[in-house]
């Protein structure tokens, strides 16, 4: 079986959530391959308003496997509170949601440096939750992945080498108070304990899945003028919400994908500057 790669065509918010909630009832898996909880995928059932920021809109059909790719940079925090928030609703994700041991974390330190980096004069318009410094760590390859922590000592090396740089950042370049190592250690060790049962070699388990003959649906964030290459530059995303972005974000290989759906709305907004 092939998959199917759903991306919004404009510059975001033209109702993917809602497409992906209609098109899931048809699919077997639905995974989310980039962006962070910068995304909000709407969607309403009844009277019940569901707003999805980094678990795929599928999740709310019982029988759809959702899955979170190497692509997408996980606030853990803003993940543990949309768990809770499904599972108050009657909608369990235990057996459904899995999340790849690649993915990067949102640190404290993202969070607060896009926040500084927005009061400034040459401000983007992001939404301040960390995903571009997190990006920015990756690909200078100083990101810390779900998979670090499984070994505290190296999770905590991993920390400290980091926080030195951005402590250092955050006093003497913008007048900031330092974060502290052993609060951030201590509550990244907890998050692990929370998510343990969702971590999934991501790449193997959709590959297996589509020789099985099952169904995939690739769900992208933001909008393709949103693509940190194809967009109008500076004002964009930090990663690829084309469809070439679902490839690397998720493991699967172009040869297996099937179609590309685009999605537009009848007029165009955007949010942040550009």
């Amino acid at each position: 079986m092939s998959a199917t790669v759903l991306v919004g065509s404009q510059w975001g918010d033209e109702g993917k959530g809602k497409i992906v909630d209609i098109l899931s009832e048809k699919f077997d898996i639905v995974a989310r391959y980039q962006g962070g909880a910068n995304a909000g995928h709407t969607v309403m059932i009844g009277e019940k308003q569901y707003i999805l920021h980094l678990i795929p809109s599928g999740i709310l059909r019982e029988n759809v496997i959702c899955v979170i790719g190497n692509g997408v940079v996980i606030d853990p925090q803003a993940l543990l509170e949309e768990i809770a928030l499904l599972e108050s609703h009657g909608i369990s994700v235990d057996g459904r949601l899995f999340i790849s041991q690649n993915a990067h974390l949102i640190m404290p330190y993202h969070k607060l440096l896009d926040s500084i980096s927005e009061l400034g004069e040459q401000k983007i318009g992001t939404t301040g939750r960390g995903i571009g410094p997190c990006y920015i760590d990756k690909y200078a390859r100083k990101g810390i992945r779900i998979v670090d922590l499984l070994n505290r000592a190296e999770l905590e090396k991993k920390i400290r080498i980091n926080l030195k740089e951005k402590n250092d950042l955050l006093e003497k370049i913008y007048s900031h108070e330092g974060l502290d190592v052993e609060a951030i250690v201590k509550q990244y060790l907890e998050f692990d304990k929370a998510i343990d049962k969702y971590i999934k070699d991501v790449p193997a388990f959709l590959n297996q899945a589509l020789d099985e003959g099952k169904s995939v649906l690739l769900e992208g964030a933001q909008g393709t003028f949103l693509d940190v290459d194809h967009g109008t530059y500076p004002f964009v995303t930090s990663s690829n919400p084309t469809s070439g972005g679902a490839c690397t974000g998720t493991g699967i290989p172009p040869t297996r994908i099937d179609s590309v759906i685009g999605i537009v709305k009848a007029y165009t907004t955007r949010v942040g500057n550009g």
